[in-house]
């Protein structure tokens, strides 16, 4: 036994790495002490293994400090963060628990009517997300919120961009969008991917793009057939290294030219492109379009490929999704490879050829004269009135 009495307390002394530590328990109760002795011998050693300590009184903020700190953080926590901690940041981690996450809901939608279920499920998500992260790393003993049942979202819906929107869209559209949204549309890839892209990865021989940098480790190796529209686009601005889309603001009134490909190669000389929101707000408010969000144009390359026959998985490996809940026991079994990818490109092509063909004769019969009676009194063979058609 390692206890002695000193002036009626109990201290203790303990060899570590060859040196005497001695220490004093502050109590003159020998169980106590033989307890603090025990515990104090256990946080000697795992300094010594250099075991991660764990802090009981550490708050929030200090918490978020260290998970930011260790490169764990993404734009995406960054901004969900920001809401965050103003409200858990001086609180103890320990203290942390569901009535808080109810009260915090509670004042984000005092502070904002419109705000919806999702909003604050993406903040408690993120909460949930650092709160793992200590436990997982030893500075918390556990997730106090390992359990948090998060509230029931409606789901809403998700528009798909026709083929005649996006034509006034990209004649709207600055250059280094318009080359943006192709991509977007024909291949179903992300913002982050697109914005990301590198010429090394495009294959112009074998017409395939791998993406460069993807959000899912599943999306970083996968490959991408290119359409013909989409393969003459990058030809036409075509480097050996570097970032596919950037930005040069001596082209960004330049029209959209009609075949979807052709436009000057200085546009692709210019700077890294971060962000797309102010642009892409701004020319569907030129095209007078409904409200879309960038993320719609992934949906909409998803229901184009639907709509021209190609099956789910093969969808999935294209888009790249890699949502678990989606996926069935047989897709284990399914080796999806490049010829079926091509397939599904073409199919794609067909489609669109198929709906700009049809848009194109929509709009001839509406541009050509009526030759309709005049008479009001005579009726029409098709029983409507005689009112020309919007294109």
């Amino acid at each position: 036994m390692s206890l002695y009495k000193r002036n009626a307390i109990w201290w203790f002394s303990i060899f570590l790495d060859g040196e005497r530590v001695c220490e004093s328990t502050g109590t003159s109760n020998r169980r106590k002490a033989e307890t603090i002795e025990r515990q104090r011998r256990e946080e000697l050693n795992d300094r010594r293994q250099r075991i991660p300590q764990m802090n009981l009184t550490i708050t929030f903020g200090a918490l978020t400090a260290r998970f930011i700190a260790e490169g764990m953080n993404t734009p995406y926590s960054l901004d969900r963060l920001q809401h965050l901690l103003p409200f858990f940041a001086d609180i103890p981690v320990r203290d942390i628990n569901q009535s808080l996450t109810r009260k915090y809901r509670q004042e984000r939608y005092a502070a904002r009517e419109s705000l919806k279920p999702a909003t604050v499920n993406r903040d408690l998500s993120v909460l949930r997300r650092v709160l793992n992260w200590g436990a997982e790393e030893g500075i918390i003993t556990a997730n106090p919120l390992g359990k948090l049942r998060l509230e029931r979202e409606r789901r809403t819906k998700r528009p798909v961009m026709s083929v005649r929107e996006e034509q006034l869209l990209l004649a709207h559209a600055p250059v280094h969008l318009q080359r943006i949204i192709r991509c977007a549309l024909d291949t179903g890839m992300r913002r982050g991917e697109i914005l990301t892209q590198r010429w090394e990865d495009v294959d112009f021989d074998n017409r395939i793009l791998h993406v460069s940098h993807s959000k899912t480790p599943e999306g970083e190796s996968r490959i991408v057939p290119l359409t013909g529209r989409l393969h003459d686009m990058l030809a036409s601005f075509r480097k050996s290294r570097g970032i596919v889309f950037t930005y040069s603001p001596s082209t960004r009134t330049t029209p959209a030219p009609e075949n979807g490909g052709g436009e000057p190669a200085e546009a692709s000389s210019g700077n890294p492109i971060k962000i797309v929101k102010t642009t892409w707000a701004a020319s569907l408010r030129r095209a007078g379009l409904r409200h879309f969000r960038f993320h719609d144009l992934r949906h909409t390359a998803n229901t184009r490929l639907m709509l021209a026959g190609v099956l789910q998985e093969i969808r999935r490996e294209i888009i790249g999704h890699s949502s678990q809940h989606s996926r069935d026991v047989n897709d284990r079994y399914s080796q999806i490879g490049l010829a079926e990818l091509k397939d599904a490109i073409a199919k794609l092509e067909v489609w669109l050829a198929a709906q700009v063909n049809q848009l194109a004769h929509s709009s001839a019969t509406s541009d050509a004269p009526s030759h309709q009676p005049q008479n009001p009194k005579e009726p029409l063979h098709d029983g409507h009135e005689d009112t020309p058609q919007s294109a």
